[in-house]
């Protein structure tokens, strides 16, 4: 004879599901109103777990077993369907409950219990509270419709089924979670202290700990609600409109562009890999490219194109001679921001061997009184040609490096040619030394500048020396606006800690990463040294092609040396590539720069020590 239970019903919240174990978990009862007009306490809840899972409180129908846990949100469960492989009655009716489950159809979860002496409390709002209760079954039940409730439990499941991860909420299912919780933690505030005003008109012990506890977690919610809100605006603010529909001609379709998940510049790396292993010959590097097809077929493209003949009746055969230069041009665009040149904003660009006017002097002006004459100046120009001249480095790597195509390998081929060349660049930009040599190489921007006398190593000197550069600037006609500062990452960590006689800093906007000096751009690079630089971006010209080129060999003999004799002799040690099993990448960029007009650099050679 079954014994006669009550039961409390809520929406089957379902948290996680395991379809290989068939296991469930989510929330069986909340301490709110329901619909019985009873609020089920889960502090004073009783249970011995395992419980029988039921459907729909069939006691003679078990199918399966649940472990509940108390807790300030209520009693939260994980239920297991056991997998019954003997065909029969309850393999029917335990497969027919899982099915019901993952299509939505039982949508609640429901206990039942029995109330045990002295465990109902009466409020004045008429309901009942349970607060000592035994809990003696779980039960999936069909509850009437609730749309929010349906749907979370479909996605879940759905998600399951396919074994990823359950479907992210949005920011609004985030915050109506949040405010969902708050009230039912609120509504138990509440009722803590509509109890104390009739009873003893002061709380308990347990009950102000309980009230306590709820304020605290009352806070954190309000917190985390006004961040979501925050973040609903932010994401309401920026949403982009959906496209209308496209027209049905071609040429309007949307290009799509999938891209493989590699590190920027793999596809380039990987393009000298492939030429370094084959030696040279494009038919062999396109074969050696294939490994790698699924992730950048561009690099194969590439190097068929290369050797590809064209004709006039293949309408599209010059496409993929263009695969070439995005592949250089990815390089660069992680070479710039490695390079004091690509990080300054606002540089003129020109072409090669093109003649650019340029401004030496302005006109003469001044207040002209009644019926006096006005003066008469004129302006000055010049002309600058920036030739073609190039940079080169030749990388040596050993034939096992060459030919790994494993990620860490790349890396490593990656970060030597983009930290060697953009040191390099960066120290023949501005180092004061590099003079310009005709046809071969451009001087630096700082070459026959004359160096202000520094102030001193102070942070206090520092910010003299910055107002004497920013003077000679205004002093040669030209607008410190948009005007760079080019300093050593030290000599900005030094002037970064600087104080002030009342100890705020005196560069807070500083550090070694760079930022503004008095409203000034700071770029940081360790080429610098000691050698502080102001220059007018527009007042520098730079003519670059955008591409690095490569090459390769294996049989070469090379001076081992970053300087190497221009014309060997009997002292320099020549080092074989093919008899130390080496592969020598070489690469070359054309790229060229001048000061346009005098006076748009400034230089204080100064090591500060804050």
């Amino acid at each position: 004879m079954s014994i006669p239970l009550d039961r409390a019903y809520s929406l089957l919240e379902v948290k996680t599901v395991e379809p290989s174990r068939r296991t469930i978990s989510g929330l069986a009862s909340t301490p709110e109103l329901d619909r019985q007009g009873d609020i089920f306490d889960p502090a004073g809840a009783t249970f011995k777990n395992p419980i029988p899972l039921l459907l729909h409180h069939d006691a003679t129908h078990p199918i399966g077993t649940a472990y509940l846990t108390a807790t300030a949100a209520g009693i939260t469960f994980e239920a297991t369907f056991p997998t019954v492989d003997e065909a029969g009655p309850l393999k029917a009716r335990i497969d027919d409950a899982w099915q019901c489950l993952k299509a939505g159809v039982i949508s609640g979860a429901s206990i039942g219990y029995r109330v045990l002496d002295g465990g109902v409390q009466y409020l004045k709002s008429g309901a009942r509270k349970l607060v000592k209760t035994e809990i003696c079954e779980l039960s999936l039940v069909t509850i009437p419709a609730n749309a929010n409730a349906t749907i979370r439990l479909v996605k879940s499941l759905a998600a399951s089924r396919r074994t990823e991860p359950p479907m992210k909420q949005t920011s609004t299912e985030h915050i109506q979670a949040l405010e969902n919780k708050r009230a039912a933690l609120a509504a138990r505030m509440t009722e803590i202290m509509e109890t104390a005003a009739g009873e003893s008109q002061t709380l308990e012990a347990d009950q102000a700990t309980e009230h306590d506890g709820l304020t605290l977690q009352v806070k954190s919610i309000d917190a985390d609600l006004g961040r979501w809100r925050e973040m609903e605006r932010m994401q309401i603010t920026t949403a982009q409109p959906v496209p209308s529909a496209p027209s049905a001609r071609p040429s309007s379709l949307p290009r799509i562009s999938v891209k493989a998940n590699v590190a920027p510049g793999t596809a380039f790396i990987r393009y000298a890999q492939a030429m370094a292993c084959a030696d040279g010959s494009l038919m062999h590097a396109a074969e050696y490219a294939k490994r790698w097809a699924d992730s950048t077929p561009e690099v194969e493209l590439a190097l068929k194109a290369a050797v590809a003949a064209g004709t006039t009746t293949d309408a599209t055969w010059a496409g993929p001679l263009v695969q070439i230069q995005p592949l250089a041009n990815e390089f660069i665009e992680m070479l710039r921001p490695a390079t004091v040149i690509g990080r300054i904003p606002g540089i003129n660009k020109v072409p090669f061997n093109v003649s650019i006017p340029a401004q030496n002097s302005g006109g003469t002006y001044g207040w002209v009184g009644q019926g006096a004459p006005k003066p008469v100046g004129k302006l000055t120009f010049g002309t600058v040609t920036l030739g073609v001249t190039k940079c080169a480095g030749i990388i040596v790597i050993t034939e096992e490096l060459a030919r790994t195509s494993s990620p860490s390998a790349e890396a490593v081929i990656r970060r030597d040619m983009i930290n060697g060349i953009a040191y390099f660049l960066d120290q023949e930009f501005t180092d004061p030394a590099k003079a310009p040599v005709t046809n071969v190489s451009p001087g630096s921007i700082t070459n026959g500048v004359t160096p202000i006398t520094s102030a001193g190593t102070s942070g206090a000197n520092a910010r003299t020396d910055v107002q004497a550069m920013l003077s000679a600037m205004s002093a040669a006609n030209i607008s410190a606006r948009g005007a760079v500062l080019l300093m050593s990452e030290a000599n900005a960590l030094a002037l970064a800690g600087a104080l002030n006689p009342l100890g705020n800093p005196l560069f807070p906007t500083l550090d070694a990463q760079g930022g503004t000096v008095r409203g000034i751009t700071v770029i940081t690079s360790q080429v610098l040294g000691a050698n502080n630089i102001l220059l007018a971006p527009d007042c520098i010209i730079m003519a670059d092609d955008g591409g690095v080129t490569i090459d390769v060999s294996r049989e070469a003999s090379l001076q081992m040396d970053s300087a190497p004799m221009a014309a060997p002799d009997a002292t320099v040690v020549m080092t074989s590539l093919w008899q130390m099993n080496l592969v020598g990448l070489r690469a070359e960029r054309f790229i060229n720069w001048k000061r346009a007009r005098t006076g748009c650099v400034q230089i204080v050679v100064q090591t500060y020590v804050g």
